[in-house]
């Protein structure tokens, strides 16, 4: 953590009341945040990204520096500020997806726990996770898919005494660890149709963590399959029992949270053109897609994402089209920029440990994370079949 904010945060709990609920972030307080989290950004993340990238180094002191800052709390109050935890996100991804990605993980864990009806969970987990003192994931890949056609979902459980009996397994899940907790849906073996969401513990010895693949980016994700040895979820663990109902509730921030990740990566990429101007301006110029157009692309983007951001439960259809396009355009246009980049970037780009190159690859993260560019097309071409 920066000097400048380890006096001020490590020793400060998030506040949490009784009933496991985080009391409401001030407003105002967002840009002192902001300034923090970049002062971490610069002095803790910039100089290890290359670190991140080519040998798989997990960032999870970044992780823990930002909840210790505030970070992971906003979106998780009384009053949900996701425009706040998108911004934080963002300043991240600027300069490396990897850790952006990982505060995505850890912003829908906290999204899960802040949202469950269930109060044990919130009461033992919700302050620890939004303090970043226990990190985790979504798990929710293989469900988000299940229910809109694509994936069967792949964990069965059974009712035993005090929670239920799991097994399966599950080939993906990111910023894990042995003490990490994750989310996951599960269905009932004799009652398919019934399916339950919980908090799973990765420190059980019922659950097993491998990671065997290797990716093209993002390898400092902790991105790892997980198989559920006839695992024990006990009740406490439950955030909702069925599903449906809170899938709808947490569906809409789960998927605008992504926008975090691509307006750091579009900014980055700007960044990188900016910084050809001098040198490479006078052939530059002629390429058709200038840094200006992504600026503006980027404000509209954020103007759209922070209007449907501020009424993440929303029940009216027209707000779920509209958070589907706004994810869709994110991702398209995280894509337009990063190869704008390499252009600008031109040879010096395609070296190794080039940024340029970095974020082209990255870039391709951000159109097929689920929900990827071909579940959101599927999702409106469903909304218009009806």
């Amino acid at each position: 953590m920066s000097a400048a904010l380890a006096s001020a945060t490590l020793s400060e709990p998030v506040p949490v009341t009784a009933a496991g609920m985080i009391p409401a972030a001030s407003p105002a307080g967002r840009d002192d945040l902001l300034v923090g989290l970049r002062d971490i950004v610069a002095s803790d993340l910039a100089p290890q990204v290359h670190k991140i990238d080519h040998e798989g180094f997990y960032p999870d002191a970044v992780l823990r520096s930002f909840g210790q800052a505030g970070a992971f709390t906003a979106h998780v109050g009384a009053k949900p500020d996701l425009i706040t935890a998108i911004e934080a996100m963002a300043l991240a991804g600027e300069h490396c997806l990897s850790t952006a990605f990982c505060i995505w993980c850890q912003d829908a864990l906290a999204w899960y726990l802040a949202q469950s009806q269930n109060a044990a969970p919130r009461e033992a987990l919700l302050g620890e996770v939004a303090q970043g003192a226990r990190l985790g994931g979504t798990g929710l890949s293989n469900p988000m898919k299940s229910f809109f056609g694509i994936e069967q979902l792949r964990l069965k459980g059974r009712r035993v005494k005090g929670g239920y009996e799991v097994s399966g397994g599950l080939p993906w899940v990111s910023n894990l660890g042995d003490d990490h907790l994750f989310g996951a849906v599960f269905e009932l073996a004799d009652a398919p149709q019934h399916r339950v969401m919980a908090v799973v513990d990765c420190s059980r010895e019922d659950i097993v963590l491998r990671q065997s693949t290797h990716f093209l980016a993002l390898e400092g994700t902790r991105t790892m399959a997980v198989n559920f040895r006839k695992a024990f979820i006990p009740d406490s663990m439950v955030l909702a029992e069925p599903v449906e109902g809170f899938i709808r509730r947490i569906r809409a921030g789960f998927i605008l949270l992504q926008a975090g990740m691509a307006f750091g990566l579009i900014q980055g990429c700007v960044n990188i053109m900016r910084g050809t101007e001098k040198g490479l301006g006078h052939i530059n110029k002629y390429i058709p897609e200038q840094p200006a157009m992504f600026e503006d692309a980027l404000a509209g983007m954020r103007e759209t994402v922070h209007g449907l951001a501020a009424t993440p439960f929303e029940a009216d259809p027209a707000y779920w089209r509209a958070v589907i396009e706004a994810r869709l355009a994110a991702g398209d246009w995280s894509l337009k920029a990063a190869q704008a980049a390499m252009l600008h970037a031109g040879a010096s780009g395609y070296i190794v440990g080039a940024a340029a190159q970095r974020r082209l690859r990255e870039s391709y993260f951000v159109a097929i994370v689920t929900p990827a560019t071909k579940q959101l097309r599927k999702m409106l071409a469903d909304l218009d079949a009806k």
